[in-house]
């Protein structure tokens, strides 16, 4: 066999490095065309706006924190555009400058466009300005315009942690704002960890959004208002039981606008294949209230989506006008399943007779008066959260897609209601975190196994050096990660060019602790694991 001398860089060593990097500090407003790259580590220094045309270029695996005492923020502008494309593994992180972070520890990431909304400022019917305090004079803070297919840029395998602090009370910046962002721009694989208020919220406009995490959010995970009609599709969201916002948390949290009113472009987002895991335990916090709390004439749906805790209520229907939405159509919520909230279904009209509506033949909905009716693996493990259906769930069967509103080319098409169907989709692996880097991914399809057509490690039991032999069906890069028991992210091994046919690499363990181990190979989109027991 040929042989390829792999260097192991320790983690100690990978931490030197990032702590090398330079810091450099950014205020003010970015006019010009800029790249941040991954070499160096930016430090929002409050209010940062990219206007006057310019686009903000992020790099893969780039890092940019945001400054407490300056409560720092990026705003892209209506007039700016931001090209942050991240990978699965390098995402780019927002994160906290404390040296202990909190959550809204700083501002967050605000995105405004010119699509529609049914906001006005200032008599300019369809142009509002965002909360969280960051408008100037010249209307830095405006969101809206009547282009439906604005282009924002791209926001893809990001990370947004311990943002949304609060600029005056109750007028808080979340993890993602959207205002106004039009289905031109591409928002998918975004991660929003301990915000300080909402983890996503839309504010009118038409963006499209796939792959959403709301982890520990204070607040509402996902809220939209002022006439959002984007689609989303798989997302997912994880609450602390004993953290909740005095305003009332909730899962969904959808208005037309802020008095109800008939106002359009109606709030009509269309939302598909979302789990929503609740609090559950023995101490739930006092300020919890819905799964999704739908008010205000808002005309949203909801379908293959899973709504499961602990919450006092679990669908609530607040409102004539948001009654008579659903009774007309305009509402709906189909092929879905509510499990474990006090009250199940709820509505503030008393001629309204929700469990009928909820219960129609042929929508596919269901309710389960305890969590464990969802058969989901560990739900509410906060550190490793795992909502993949166990065998005989019912989310693994009974989604449908043949509503109007989920037949265009936005959505995939799946069997299973939820964000997950089971090991083969999981799409948090490698790039989201919780308590650490979530690479709990599976590799039982056959594209996992098709390139890797062997992978042995001899001695399996180790005490200091071990052989990796591999034989690819074609050539590709191949990385060689190292997870801990229960699948916890420990650090990169090795990565290598490989070729077609049979190699071997020397892999070195002779600083790890005793236990089993796993190696994860990727090559390509390839991916197996094999085990390791380190015993010196």
């Amino acid at each position: 066999m040929k042989k390829n001398a792999i260097l192991f860089w320790s983690l100690f060593c990978s931490m030197t490095s990032l702590l090398a990097q330079t810091v450099i500090p950014v205020s003010g407003e970015i006019t010009s065309n800029t790249t941040w790259t991954k070499n160096n580590t930016y430090l929002l220094t409050g209010f940062v706006y990219v206007e006057d045309g310019a686009t903000l270029t992020i790099q893969a695996g780039t890092v940019v924190k945001g400054d407490k005492a300056t409560k720092g923020a990026l705003i892209v502008t209506r007039t700016g555009k931001i090209n942050a494309q991240g990978t699965a593994d390098e995402p780019i992180v927002f994160t906290s400058n404390e040296t202990e972070p909190d959550y809204g520890d700083w501002g967050g990431v605000i995105i405004l466009g010119n699509a529609p909304t049914n906001a006005s400022s200032g008599g300019n019917a369809g142009v509002g300005v965002i909360e969280g305090g960051v408008d100037t004079p010249e209307g830095d803070g405006l969101y809206g315009g009547t282009n439906a297919a604005d282009n924002s840029g791209v926001f893809s395998y990001v990370r947004i942690e311990y943002p949304g602090i609060a600029f005056q009370p109750n007028n808080e910046i979340n993890g993602l704002t959207m205002g106004g962002v039009g289905n031109g721009t591409k928002i998918d694989h975004v991660q929003v960890s301990y915000s300080g208020d909402d983890a996503f919220e839309w504010f009118g406009g038409t963006v499209n959004c796939k792959n959403l995490i709301a982890y520990r959010t204070v607040d509402d995970d996902f809220d939209a208002d002022f006439g959002f009609s984007g689609n989303i599709q798989f997302a997912f969201s994880v609450r602390d039981p004993e953290v909740a916002d005095v305003s009332g948390s909730n899962g969904f949290e959808v208005d037309n606008d802020g008095s109800g009113s008939t106002t359009t472009p109606k709030t009509r987002p269309t939302f598909s294949n979302v789990t929503i895991i609740g609090p559950s335990g023995a101490t739930i916090a006092a300020d919890y209230k819905r799964a999704a709390h739908l008010r205000r004439n808002c005309e949203v749906g909801i379908y293959n989506s899973l709504l499961i805790g602990n919450y006092p209520v679990g669908l609530f229907i607040d409102g004539a006008a948001t009654v008579a939405n659903a009774q007309g159509g305009l509402l709906e919520v189909k092929n879905t399943l509510v499990a474990g909230p006090t009250e199940l279904l709820k509505t503030t009209d008393a001629a309204f007779n929700i469990a009928d509506w909820y219960g129609t033949s042929g929508w596919g909905n269901a309710t389960s008066a305890n969590t464990a009716g969802a058969m989901l693996t560990n739900p509410f493990n906060l550190d490793a959260p795992n909502a993949f259906p166990l065998s005989g769930s019912p989310a693994l069967s009974g989604a449908a897609f043949s509503a109007a509103r989920l037949s265009n080319a936005f959505f995939t098409p799946t069997t299973y209601i939820g964000a997950f169907g089971g090991v083969n989709t999981d799409w948090t692996c490698r790039w989201a975190k919780f308590l650490t880097v979530s690479t709990a991914c599976t590799t039982d399809t056959d594209e996992a196994n098709s390139n890797i057509t062997e992978a042995q490690l001899l001695p399996t039991v180790v005490s200091d050096e071990a052989t990796l032999n591999l034989s690819l069906a074609q050539s590709a890069d191949v990385r060689i990660d190292l997870l801990g028991l229960n699948g916890q992210y420990l650090g990169q091994l090795s990565s290598i060019n490989g070729f077609s046919g049979e190699q071997s690499v020397g892999i070195h363990v002779a600083q790890f602790d005793n236990g089993l181990y796993f190696l994860r190979i990727q090559a390509g989109a390839a991916v197996k694991v094999v085990k390791m027991i380190v015993a010196h």
